[in-house]
């Protein structure tokens, strides 16, 4: 049986480029952080993409992945998953990676976007936790260090403004597998002083991390700096999350424990010490427990808001710098048996002053107080290839659920509804889930969506959303209702040619301003995209054109368009260049536009632009050796339409913007 599965999949070995398949699966991940990063909310994707940077290093071993290993990459279904873990077991260890293709239900996309990820090597006994030897000689250190000048001069930095305009973040970290990770990230942001006044030991933010995992019973063990992920994500949750995208293999949500936090976020994460335990094999128990101190403003013993940006360049900023501190704990039981998953959450918090926020109308029913809590009661069932997933969870006043019933009807096939109902008075700090707003409040809402590849080469999706806020929302003085529907079609006649097309239709209502919430109408929002991806060899060409359509009720619209284009190409030695244009023309902010960059390592740029101009960028990788890397990044945008960039502390004098970025790597 085996020789004749290695003699079948040899010529496969000689024909199907590997590399190609790595970049088809890092443009997937690539297109829905983008979609996510035309978000309102500002998110930080370090942690997510240094993983996926690691485990493009060091694939998965196919013949010992466990579930959960296989479970972190999104695009396998759990039936999947099944059908790898049973073919190893029947048939014994693989021996080409390359049997996937005799797996049940994997199809070739699948395979394609999983081959950049996991390997084949025969194991000739059970893995165990390494020795301290091995754990010295063969553990990797890397140093990253970035530097971000600005060739532009800003209000702030004439009398308001602390430090220097230069941007500056220092990385060290220590990884063996999965096994252990510790390390240490340090940033100071433009603006921020260095080794000065409020920062005089140093840096403006510290992370120190230190990861261990299975270690016999103990399944996780983070002191320092960690993150948090539980169920569904009402009662907690710090992790990376992809909802309403254009693929369904990204709805799914599969909680990441606890894990480390190695970027410089200074506001989604714990500090303290949290554990997982193994009770039997079906049974696990964690444990957590946090002190830090927070940024905010507290007047006569209360903290009147808190501070989130991390941001400490003037001194009203640097006032609000570790203001007060929030302590919590809580733990997480989690019983896994076949198809079957459920678990329970929950998490205390106690604040060093009562937390009395000013709350405006819209905002009147968050929380206030010294103590809160949140607990939840999570599931998963799956039966033959329906899945039903979800969660219920309370609070010190409220309640939130949230259940999804997914089909999975054929190999490319799949059909998704999601049902949400979050209360307008349910509270939850470092709560995440899926839904129109940011947080797990104020929202109800039913979701479906449908996957279907009919035809070869063609891959066709839908999605309707049709929410309401129950409350008051920021720029919306009353209850509302809205809808949100996307349509996407992807065609892909070659491994290095794919095109797509996809158009998205949002209506919410919006208070219109000068009116002070006496007059709400309706808006009304439109988005065409078409994007033509073209990788032959080692150039990478990408064509990208967006229209954007704004409008309200009785009003007269606005519209925006803009044209991007990319280039990059791997030359024979070790440097890689990319370069991008994009010009841009809308008619207000409502219309703006968004056009993605290839960034630095472990970072994802998007910016927005409105207005009329022109934005360039230039990137540049060289790697020295194993060891060595630089990478240097130019941008520059050209408005055509102002004289002055930006506002108040932030305004710019003149028409241009640009920036140099560059980051080294050292890898011992």
């Amino acid at each position: 049986m085996k020789l004749l599965k290695s003699g079948v999949f040899l010529s496969m070995l000689l024909i199907t480029p590997v590399l190609e398949a790595q970049n088809t699966t890092v443009s997937l991940w690539e297109e829905n952080i983008e979609q996510l990063s035309m978000d309102e909310e500002e998110k930080n994707w370090e942690d997510e993409l240094e993983e996926l940077s690691n485990r493009l290093q060091e694939p998965v071993n196919i013949n010992v992945a466990t579930k959960h290993e296989l479970e972190q990459f999104p695009f396998l279904s759990d039936i999947q998953i099944e059908n790898i873990l049973a073919y190893v077991y029947i048939h014994g260890q693989m021996q080409t990676i390359y049997e996937l293709q005799l797996v049940e239900e994997m199809d070739k996309h699948t395979i394609d976007l999983l081959l950049p990820f996991v390997c084949v090597h025969p194991v000739a006994e059970k893995r165990g936790f390494p020795r301290l030897k091995s754990l010295l000689k063969y553990g990797k250190q890397e140093v990253l260090t970035r530097l971000d000048v600005p060739f532009y001069t800003r209000k702030g930095y004439q009398k308001n403004y602390l430090g220097p305009s230069m941007y500056h973040s220092l990385r060290y970290g220590y990884r063996y597998g999965d096994y252990l990770q510790m390390g240490v990230t340090a940033e100071k942001d433009a603006g921020e002083p260095l080794f000065a006044l409020h920062n005089g030991k140093g840096y403006d933010y510290y992370s120190i991390y230190f990861l261990l995992r299975n270690l016999g019973r103990l399944k996780t063990l983070a002191v320092g700096n960690y993150k948090l992920s539980f169920g569904q994500g009402l009662v907690v949750s710090t992790d990376f999350r992809l909802g309403k995208t254009y693929s369904l293999s990204t709805l799914d949500n599969r909680s990441g424990g606890i894990r480390k936090h190695s970027s410089t976020d200074e506001y989604n994460y714990f500090r303290g010490a949290a554990a997982t335990v193994e009770i039997i094999p079906a049974l696990q128990i964690s444990g957590f427990y946090s002190h830090r101190s927070m940024d905010g403003v507290v007047e006569q013993d209360e903290i009147t808001s808190i501070y989130k940006t991390g941001l400490h360049r003037t001194e009203k900023e640097a006032e609000k710098m570790n203001a007060f501190t929030l302590q919590l704990m809580g733990g997480n039981i989690n019983y896994e048996m076949n198809n079957l998953k459920v678990g329970l959450t929950g998490i205390y918090y106690f604040f060093s002053h009562t937390f009395q926020p000013e709350l405006r109308t819209y905002a009147k029913y968050n929380m206030q107080g010294n103590n809160f809590y949140n607990a939840g009661i999570d599931y998963k069932y799956r039966l033959n290839r329906f899945t039903l997933t979800g969660e219920a969870a309370m609070g010190k006043r409220g309640y939130s659920l949230l259940n999804q019933l997914k089909y999975n009807i054929l190999t490319g096939y799949q059909l998704s509804i999601v049902h949400r109902y979050y209360t307008h008075d349910y509270w939850a700090m470092f709560a995440r889930s899926f839904g129109e707003s940011s947080t797990p409040q104020n929202e109800n809402g039913w979701y479906m969506a449908a996957e279907a590849a009919p035809f070869a080469h063609w891959k066709f999706f839908a999605s309707l959303d049709l929410f309401s806020f129950p409350w008051w929302k920021y720029r919306i003085s009353k209850p509302s209702q809205g809808v949100d529907a996307m349509f996407q079609s992807l065609y892909s006649p070659k491994r290095n040619l794919s095109m797509y097309i996809n158009y998205r239709y949002k209506r919410k209502e919006r208070d219109v301003a000068g009116t002070n919430g006496k007059v709400i109408l309706p808006t009304y929002y439109h988005r065409l995209r078409y994007r033509l991806t073209y990788s032959p060899d080692n150039l990478q060409l990408r064509t990208t054109v967006d229209y954007n359509h704004f409008h309200s009720q009785g009003r007269e619209g606005c519209q925006g368009y803009q044209l991007t284009q990319s280039c990059s190409y791997a030359f024979s030695f070790p440097l890689k260049l990319s370069v991008q244009g994009t010009y841009f023309h809308t008619d207000d902010y409502d219309s703006r536009i968004y056009a993605s960059e290839k960034g630095l390592l472990y970072t994802f740029y998007t910016p927005s632009f409105y207005g009329q101009g022109f934005r360039f960028s230039a990137c540049a990788r060289y790697d020295m050796n194993k060891a060595f890397m630089l990478l240097v990044k130019f941008g520059q945008t050209i408005y055509q339409d102002r004289e002055t960039i930006g506002s108040g502390n932030d305004l710019i004098q003149g028409n241009k913007k640009a920036d140099l970025q560059m980051q080294l790597r050292i890898k011992i």
